[in-house]
């Protein structure tokens, strides 16, 4: 196979959580510029229909489905329709995310929960349901979770030790996936973005000025610096990688 051929895409189905906006819109757009018929799921219903009109304008398949990651029913239905609707399962993007800012006394259940709940229970909901498809299909997979540098570090000058838990939990999560299905070809990878210019880091400019001045490359990441990292893990191109965390950073953990 030519190189470039390995990255393709065609004949696959995907499925993008939190695709209606940020880092999962610019994969989802990503995977089917790549050829992939894609499935954008987020909480919010007219964010994902949004997406997919525009992966539809692409010229892939597309559906939305509006899908709370924390439920487990909710997700299993989900993967069921994808599964029913497009034919087939190929590629998880287990993206949907969220971060809260605060110093850890002042963190109370509800928070803690919350954070833990849509960033480490929701990936593992997920990835699960996608598991069980590609298992079921025979014929392997790519799942891919979004975890976060803050896996790897502890971040400055804001506060947020449930969120970097979760992500560090999210970084062996993957591995230990990996391990259990890799005799299947189902490949289990994460990413780890450095600070990125999404809706949610541009709600906190407060804190930009000292996250550029910690990144070597000196500015935040754009989404769509994260979409070729995306379709590589998914494509033919990763066929022998698997349990590992891909840090995309600007080279933020190298200090």
């Amino acid at each position: 196979m030519h190189v470039i051929e390995s990255f393709k895409l065609e004949g696959k189905v995907a499925f993008v959580t939190g695709g209606g906006r940020g880092i999962g819109k610019t994969c989802a757009l990503g995977l089917a510029e790549a050829g992939a018929d894609v499935a954008v799921v987020d909480v919010d219903p007219d964010t994902a229909a949004r997406t997919a009109e525009e992966v539809s304008a692409i010229g892939r398949r597309a559906i939305s489905i509006a899908c709370d990651v924390t439920d487990s029913g909710e997700v299993d239905a989900m993967v069921n329709r994808v599964v029913s609707e497009m034919g087939r399962l190929d590629i998880a993007f287990n993206n949907a995310g969220i971060c809260m800012h605060t110093a850890a006394e002042l963190i109370d259940d509800e928070e803690w929960r919350s954070v833990v709940d849509v960033d480490l229970t929701g990936v593992f909901f997920c990835a699960r349901a996608a598991g069980r498809a590609m298992l079921r299909q025979g014929e392997g997979g790519r799942i891919i979770n979004t975890a976060s540098m803050s896996g790897r570090i502890v971040n400055r000058p804001q506060k947020q030790s449930h969120y970097n838990t979760s992500k560090a939990a999210v970084i062996q999560l993957t591995r230990s996936l990996a391990c259990e299905w890799g005799s299947h070809n189902i490949t289990v990878n994460c990413i780890s973005p450095g600070y990125t210019a999404t809706e949610m880091t541009l709600q906190v400019s407060q804190y930009h000025a000292a996250w550029i001045d910690d990144t070597p490359m000196g500015r935040l990441a754009e989404p769509e610096e994260l979409k070729g990292a995306v379709v590589f893990l998914a494509s033919p191109a990763a066929s022998f990688v698997t349990g590992h965390d891909l840090v995309i950073d600007g080279g933020f953990t190298c200090f």
